[in-house]
């Protein structure tokens, strides 16, 4: 049974809530068999068209709907629906209003030819403008959504989730079958399989899609909130003396550690139960994960999400070591998802936060012929460039170049025992000594420390470990994700022009003399 727009708009919005602003639709040219189906269909679904449009309130939050009827002519759109739908799209963005279009559809409408596979280009045209603006755009696809409609307005979301079950393609299968004489494989056009391809965010009902859009919109329009004493150094609750005796900073009492090895950081760093993003995102508020790069490309190695760390919103994206092991490292797609999560935060004009934990990057024929380097290169040239504020946090091993791919920010925050380097130390000392025996002497020489980076330049803060983040994960993890809180609102309080000239300067004068 297939929900109806006003089914839909009654599950999404609060009851009572919805204003239509739809108008009678504008007058195309048909044929009288056409006049006849357009009257049937009318009678059929109830409405005038093959979408609706208006705004409601989503917890009490004001936001724009735009929800197609299948009942419609089977949803599809012509002119009458395109104008409608381009009408409400620059009405939500003339108002600042955050965007949720849910389509059903079998495409564009063949009564009306060529003139309404146009249509298309003019509704993305609205949609690219909304979020140039800075206004949301959540899509929520519903069974089925084919042909020009997925392939326009129903690909273009910040977000886009789907519900369960949905048939979700381009080429709709009775088409495919009469083109190429066979049944189009089963399992393919499928929510669910688009999920697990890193084509969609995610399947859920309309239930949780609202959940889901409510945690958004508290992420990116709610004003950050204060930020409250700050207890980001502050000795670990619970914890007795260590090795240095307390120093006083800003009246808090601060443990020193003792200086460690660069090598008996890297072991430290590689620990199984040391914390990762994973663990930071469990202390942060309003967190919605996104997935994949929304062009058909999955790592399991990375994770990304909208999130508040302390109030403060961003679009947060790093290395998950939970996904890591030495057969399976990230490849080129991480990188285009990381790219993806950068496009995200400037279109939403979000801070971006980026959490560097890994082993190394994927070392293979695939990688290679998938345009590995040529993705590490473009994150580089993206992240110096972006127009608006970053914070890398080092927080674990820092390998090669899928490490330094998301390194470039405005602020860099290291954990104590963060490293970051071009090899792992064993393959630097096999290319230096031909074997990898050196590796501690090479990982001291190299000065890959967190310590050593802060007097290098390259590392703003580092977030303390006593002794070890794997011994006191939960206060560590407190801690940094109040480091990277405090930045954020330090960097989102300057102007971008300003931000922008700060980063060139650094990355142009590093390892200069100062």
């Amino acid at each position: 049974m297939k929900t109806s727009a006003r089914e839909l708009l009654g599950e999404l919005l609060d009851p009572g809530s919805f204003v239509s602003w739809d108008r009678p639709p504008v007058d195309v040219p048909a044929s009288p068999e056409y006049r006849r189906e357009l009257l049937s269909a009318a009678a059929t679904a109830g409405i005038d068209e093959a979408v609706l449009t208006g705004e409601g309130l989503l917890r009490g939050r004001r936001v724009a709907v735009i929800a197609c009827e299948f009942a419609f002519l089977a949803g599809s759109i012509g002119v009458a629906a395109a104008e409608r739908i381009v009408t409400a799209v620059e009405r939500a963005t003339e108002l600042g209003l955050p965007l949720l279009a849910s389509p059903t559809s079998g495409g564009t409408r063949m009564q009306e030819g060529t003139v309404a596979f146009v249509q298309m280009v003019k509704v993305a045209g609205a949609i690219a403008t909304h979020k140039a603006a800075g206004h949301p755009y959540l899509v929520y696809l519903r069974d089925p959504t084919m042909g020009g409609v997925f392939a326009s307005w129903g690909s273009l979301g910040h977000m886009t989730f789907a519900e369960p079950g949905a048939l979700v393609g381009f080429l709709g299968p009775r088409v495919y079958k009469a083109l190429y004489g066979k049944k189009f494989p089963d399992g393919v056009q499928t929510a669910e399989n688009l999920y697990r391809n890193g084509v969609i965010d995610g399947v859920v009902p309309v239930r949780v899609f609202r959940r889901i859009v409510h945690r958004t919109l508290a992420v990116l329009c709610d004003a950050p909130a204060p930020l409250p004493r700050n207890v980001s150094d502050a000795t670990p609750p619970g914890r007795g003396s260590f090795l240095a005796g307390p120093q006083e900073r800003g009246g808090l009492a601060v443990l020193d550690t003792p200086e460690v090895h660069a090598w008996q950081t890297v072991l430290i760093s590689r620990r199984a139960d040391r914390p990762g993003i994973r663990e930071l995102l469990r202390h942060v508020t309003d967190r919605v994960p996104l997935s994949g790069t929304g062009q058909g490309e999955l790592d399991r190695t990375v994770v990304h999400a909208l999130a508040r760390f302390r109030g403060q919103p961003c679009v947060v994206f790093g290395h998950d070591r939970a996904g890591q092991s030495p057969e399976h490292t990230m490849g080129p797609a991480a990188l285009r998802e990381a790219r993806r999560s950068m496009a995200l935060a400037a279109e939403l004009r979000v801070p971006l936060v980026l959490v560097i934990d890994t082993a190394g990057a994927a070392l293979s024929r695939e990688a290679e012929e998938r345009g590995l380097a040529p993705e590490i290169a473009r994150c580089l040239a993206d992240l110096v460039t972006l127009d608006t504020p970053t914070v890398s946090v080092l927080l674990g091993q820092g390998s090669g170049g899928g490490a330094l791919a998301l390194l470039p920010a405005d602020r860099v925050l290291a954990a104590a025992n963060g490293w970051l380097a071009p090899l792992p130390p064993e393959g630097a000392s096999a290319i230096v000594y031909r074997d990898t025996g050196h590796a501690p002497h090479v990982a001291a020489a190299q000065r890959i420390r967190a310590v050593d980076m802060e007097a290098d330049g390259i590392v703003d803060r580092i977030v303390h470990e006593y002794p070890d983040a794997a011994e006191e994960p939960v206060d560590f993890a407190l801690r940094m994700v109040e480091a990277i809180a405090e930045e954020l609102a330090g960097l989102t309080a300057l102007p971008m022009a300003k931000l922008r000239e700060q980063r060139h300067r650094r990355y142009r004068r590093l390892g200069l003399p100062s």
